[in-house]
């Protein structure tokens, strides 16, 4: 390509994107389908004038609130907030109404995601300002001045990752507007928790705490210069070190308690070595302290738990959330071990007029009790599920899959099966495995799944409920210091199923392995993939907590990739940034890692090309390190050569780490990228990228799918989401819309029965074509819809007002087949840019005297083709598209000729019904006619008669004459697809002669 050439296809494409971008894509909506059930709450709270209003800050789901004690809850920081991780929420104790709310949690897991400073609402959440302390990391406290709610404190741990100015205490006195850091250690020491003194607010604790994660280690605590316990006397302003009777060694997180009823006691849980361990107590304000308890539970893993509160009328009573939750009811000298729905316990908050009234988290969401923690309110009512991939089955309609933190492995129908009820009810099943995943069905055969569980692989059954454990070495892994384990895996350590054979299924240790028999056997086809440096083989965990659960196991591969178009091309990713291709199932490899990508990264995903062999995407992860710059390369050279696809101008924030990029299967060029705070397309393979959103609340969007036409994502955080039917970004026009309106080619569409009803959570939609087209502008005139049958035949005719239905609806006076079904929806959208209809596939139903419910409720199409036909002012538009017939009817002995002759019998049970309803109409009205004229009651006998025949009569259980009987003819002919019975066959002609005999009767009117 000459320079010259060059130029002008820069110049192409930059012209094409910016018509591309102008473009907006509102009309296409994501919708969630769960789980229900809750995920890692780190901080609750809650007001003592609303004794029923609660608030919880999840890890990766924002602010939620509930107003009937835990019955339901509502999200309240969705399109405000810029991060979901949330570290502390404090309501102003004279005020319900003024919140504040510090981002970033305070549990330092290496998949946290980072804060962005301090919130603040004066309408009880409803809407948010944030006020600052943008860079403060992760916080992990506020505390707002009783006497003064535009007086607040923040203590604010950092940069989980790496140093920073921003850790330390920080205030304001006018309500966010200003901060001023009035206590700061060091770039690496930040402060995990404060304390105002009840009855004197300028008197304050804070809790300093050396952290910070690397990929490989968790560092907890330091020298004793680095940590403690701090104490201000003057709200700020001047500070001491308390000591006397304090651990004189490495120090580490601390979390404080002050007694509201006694504010010379205050307790304090440390982190320290040995018997220096435990809780802490002072009666005189800091001035000394002694050493209540050891108790190891106090402390276990004090990165991601150590939490302390107190009964706030009894200063004996002590809660430790940790794992487990425990309680002491003299000073905490001894514990009891509290029930709660959910382990892995974070905060508790308890109304200080009431404290057997209380709130709870943990890593199963929030909850609530009435009698001191006896019996809890349900986690089942909170779709705050953090998940880390997600895979599909091919059902019809298909299942989600994925495995949930701290929770099980989960499959999840995409749309409401036929065999629940109602549509709206949250259906998932556990499908072996455990909560890191990967969980993937098998293709073909959605009975088996295969499965791993923190390095360790298993195949579950559906149809047995058993998980048959296969791992490679047959050794449990955990504890181990990673230089030592023969076989290196990362407790998400990735599974992939070969496109070509859904018996061979690869994992990745350091090594790549191999099985064909569901892991029966396994080989090694691959040397070691990672950069494997000795120095990050050590044990994690320092200088005082040792803590090794895989999560930390560095040197491994975290994604697998076989081509879909080329067999035996694998791709590989490791967590310490190594990329690595095959081109002949294993016998050889080569590392292909771009030279310019900065080492040390995890590459969360690889992405073959499934247009062309030779290109691979890649996504890298570098937050660990301290860079959270998006790292997005692409080659189609086999590695040769990369290039960078996420610079600093072409769309995606500098800020927004990379978790997952996806190719479209139908587009080449068109990529799908998911960040840490949310979703972007690139219709340009990669050369500039459009935030796509939607309607997603901010979240890490952890992996992408694309199947059947839909994108399905999987979130840390937020659980599930479908966009339904993306057929319209992969057509070509898109990038080309200007002033003529286009119709986009709808889908091919799967003809279910779902069921009626239906909720907002979860959104399971009833079946439907979308029809996707774009209007220049707004339509004044009005915008119809034409579906026809393959025949030419119009099956419905959809409207967007009102106006323009009264001018094509006809009169008619006996029911004929000929009659077009017009109907008006106002979500057929006029306005300008893209937008979206569902048509529901229905026919022409039976006239009702109701003109909302007439003609409506008609059988669905049969499978076959149709064609939409779009009109807008004189211009009109037509795409073809199939209806599928549901593979499960056919499996079941269901053919297209069976529903075809029910269809034929629907339609005349559907004429009967229409001329039922029009003679009970016009008997009605000839007995009013009648009953003015006062004719006598004789004459009107005769029609009081007939339409006693007609029309059940009132009062509780009538007997159910014609109307009803033909209605309920209707509604067992229609209620699933099968082959008539006989007995609805003999039934209508019974009900035909009656109705015709009657209709001679009343031959008068």
């Amino acid at each position: 390509m000459t320079s010259k050439q060059r130029s002008f296809y820069f110049l192409f494409t930059f012209l094409l994107t910016c018509a591309t971008f102008a473009q907006d894509f509102e009309a296409l909506q994501f919708r969630t389908i769960g789980p229900a059930r809750g995920g890692r709450v780190t901080t609750v709270t809650g007001t003592a004038m609303l004794p029923g209003t609660f608030y919880f800050g999840a890890t990766g789901a924002g602010v939620w609130k509930t107003e009937d004690y835990g019955t339901s809850w509502h999200n309240v920081s969705d399109g405000f907030f810029k991060t979901p991780s949330i570290g502390a929420i404090e309501v102003a104790a004279n005020d319900p109404n003024i919140i504040y709310v510090g981002t970033g949690s305070d549990g330092i897991r290496s998949n946290i995601i980072q804060g962005k400073g301090m919130y603040k609402s004066i309408d009880a959440g409803k809407t948010w300002e944030h006020i600052g302390l943008e860079n403060a990391g992760q916080i992990g406290a506020v505390e707002i001045d009783p006497t003064n709610s535009n007086i607040v404190w923040v203590a604010a741990i950092g940069n989980a990752f790496k140093p920073n100015k921003e850790r330390g205490i920080f205030k304001t006195t006018d309500g966010g507007k200003t901060w001023e850091k009035v206590l700061y250690v060091s770039e690496e020491t930040g402060f995990a928790d404060l304390e105002l003194l009840p009855g004197n607010p300028n008197v304050v604790y804070a809790a300093a705490w050396k952290a910070r994660r690397t990929p490989w280690t968790i560092d907890s605590g330091g020298k004793n210069s680095e940590g403690g316990i701090y104490k201000s006397v003057n709200g700020g302003k001047d500070w001491e070190k308390l000591e006397k009777g304090l651990p004189e060694g490495l120090i580490g997180k601390i979390d404080l308690a002050v007694s509201p009823i006694d504010s010379k006691i205050l307790y304090a849980v440390i982190e320290a070595p040995g018997e220096d361990r435990g809780l802490y107590k002072s009666v005189d304000q800091g001035k000394s302290f002694t050493h209540v308890s050891d108790d190891v539970r106090l402390v276990n893993r004090p990165f991601y738990y150590t939490n302390i509160e107190l009964d706030p009328t009894n200063p004996d009573i002590v809660y430790s959330n940790a794992n487990p939750l425990i309680k002491s009811t003299d000073g905490g000298k001894t514990w009891t071990r509290m029930s709660v729905p959910h382990g892995d316990n974070h905060d508790i908050w308890l109304n200080p007029d009431n404290p057997d009234l209380l709130i709870q988290s943990n890593d199963g969401g929030a909850n609530v009790s009435h009698n001191g923690g006896k019996t809890w309110s349900t986690q089942y009512n909170q779709p705050t599920a953090e998940i880390y991939q997600v895979a599909v089955d091919d059902q019809y309609p298909y299942w989600v899959y994925g495995a949930q933190q701290d929770n099980t492995t989960l499959a999840i129908p995409s749309m409401a099966p036929k065999a629940t009820s109602p549509a709206n009810g949250s259906v998932m099943m556990a499908v072996g495995g455990c909560e890191t995943g990967p969980v993937i069905p098998m293709p073909g055969n959605h009975y088996i799944v295969y499965n791993n569980c923190k390095g360790r692989f298993s195949v579950y059954s559906k149809k047995t409920g058993q998980s048959r454990e296969y791992s490679i070495g047959a050794s449990n892994i955990y504890g181990h210091n990673p230089k030592d384990l023969k076989y290196r895996f990362q407790r998400v350590a990735p599974i992939h199923v070969s496109p070509f054979d859904p018996e061979v299924v690869y994992m990745g240790s350091q090594f790549l392995h191999k099985t064909s028999n569901g892991g029966k056997t396994w080989e090694i086809i691959s040397p070691d993939l990672t950069e494997n440096d000795p120095d990050k083989q050590v044990i994690s965990g320092k200088p005082i907590t040792r803590d090794i659960t895989g999560e930390e196991y560095y040197s491994t591969l975290y994604s697998i990739r076989e081509s879909k178009i080329s067999k035996g091309v694998i791709w590989t990713g490791s967590n310490d940034g190594v990329i690595s291709i095959t081109r002949d199932g294993g016998a050889t490899w080569n590392n292909v890692t771009p030279k310019k990508l900065p080492k040390g990264g995890r590459v969360e995903s690889v992405e073959p090309s499934q247009h062309n062999p030779a290109k691979a995407y890649i996504a890298v992860d570098r937050h660990l390190l301290g860079d959270t710059t998006p790292y997005l390369y692409k080659t189609d050279d086999y590695g040769k050569s990369w290039e960078l696809i996420s610079t600093e101008s072409n769309g995606i924030p500098s800020d927004h780490t990379t978790r997952v990029l996806r190719e479209d299967p139908v587009r080449e060029g068109l990529l799908y990228a998911g960040t840490e705070y949310g979703m972007f397309v690139s219709f340009d393979d990669g050369g500039t990228w459009k935030k796509f959103q939607q309607n997603l609340p901010v979240t890490p969007i952890t992996d992408i799918t694309l199947f059947r036409g839909d994108l399905v994502l999987s979130t840390m955080g937020r659980g599930f989401w479908i966009l339904d039917n993306v057929t319209s970004l992969q057509d070509e026009n898109i990038t080309q819309l200007g002033d003529t309106p286009v119709l986009f080619k709808p889908d091919d569409t799967y003809r279910y029965q779902t069921p009626r009803g239906g909720g907002d959570f979860p959104a399971y939609p009833s079946t439907s074509v979308i029809i996707d087209y774009y209007l220049p502008s707004d339509s004044k005139d009005g915008v119809s819809l034409q579906i026809m049958d393959a025949q030419g035949k119009e099956v419905a005719t959809i409207v967007s007002d009102s106006t323009k239905l009264k001018s094509t609806t006809e009169k008619v006076e006996d029911m004929s087949l000929s009659m077009t079904f017009v109907y008006m929806d106002e979500k057929l959208e006029t306005k300008k840019g893209l937008n979206r209809f569902n048509w529901n596939l229905e026919q022409k139903g039976a006239w009702a005297k109701n003109k909302r419910r007439r003609y409506r409720n008609g059988p669905m199409v049969l499978p076959g083709t149709y064609t939409a036909k779009l009109t807008v002012g004189d211009q009109s538009f037509e795409k073809s598209f199939e209806v599928l017939m549901d593979p499960k009817l056919e499996e079941d002995g269901v053919s297209l000729s069976d529903m075809k002759e029910q269809q034929e019998l629907q339609f005349k049970v559907i004429d009967l019904l229409s001329e039922a309803r029009m003679l009970q109409d016009k008997v009605e009205d000839k007995i009013k006619e009648l009953e003015k004229s006062k004719v006598g009651e004789a004459k009107i006998k005769h029609y009081k008669d007939i339409l006693k025949q007609l029309k059940n009569d009132e009062g509780a259980y009538p007997e159910v004459v014609m109307v009803s009987q033909i209605s309920y003819l209707y509604y067992i002919l229609s209620s699933a697809d099968k082959v008539p019975g006989q007995e609805e066959k003999d039934q209508y002609q019974a009900l035909l002669n009656q109705f015709n005999q009657l209709k001679e009767k009343a031959s008068g009117i």
